[in-house]
């Protein structure tokens, strides 16, 4: 079972995050492991992993960049750890950022980012699990890289 599943809701890269707190909850009540403290070894033992996939599923679902990621891991489209190379104008726009960084640099990457999510939004935004292409994950995989690679270098400047 997926996390969509275990939850009762669309594919989507956009989860209505009101919709999945009221699931998370109704769902916490029926597995939560202090309803089965009186219950049998198995019983327990079943209840924690089901709690343990509720709140792992909760937290990817609840982060956009999770979300990408968990369904591109789901259509094999992404592996952990995987070495993906990026194109080599990404790769020289984002050293001119890297050789200076600064509080401008920050709004420089939020800048580039979004002119990123331009390229994908509208598969983004009416994602359809049933009918999306090969060349759209392609593109949704990039994106997703080229946004990770950005999101470490914001990290270093808050460091």
């Amino acid at each position: 079972m997926n996390y969509f599943e275990l939850f009762n809701l669309p594919v989507t890269l956009k989860v209505d995050k009101s919709q999945l707190a009221k699931k998370y909850f109704e769902l916490q009540k029926q597995f939560h492991p202090d309803f089965f403290t009186q219950a049998s070894e198995d019983e327990q033992a079943d209840a924690l992993e089901k709690s343990s996939m509720l709140n792992t599923a909760l937290k990817t679902l609840k982060n956009e960049d999770e979300t990408l990621k968990y369904i591109l891991l789901q259509k094999n489209c992404l592996q952990e750890d995987e070495k993906y190379q990026l194109p080599p104008t990404f790769l020289m726009d984002v050293m001119e950022l890297n050789e200076d960084l600064n509080k401008e640099t920050t709004q420089k990457i939020e800048a580039f980012e979004s002119t990123l999510y331009v390229e994908v939004k509208d598969i983004v935004e009416n994602y359809n699990n049933e009918t999306v292409t090969p060349a759209q994950l392609a593109s949704l995989k990039e994106y997703y890289y080229k946004k990770k690679y950005l999101q470490r270098i914001l990290e270093r400047i808050e460091d």
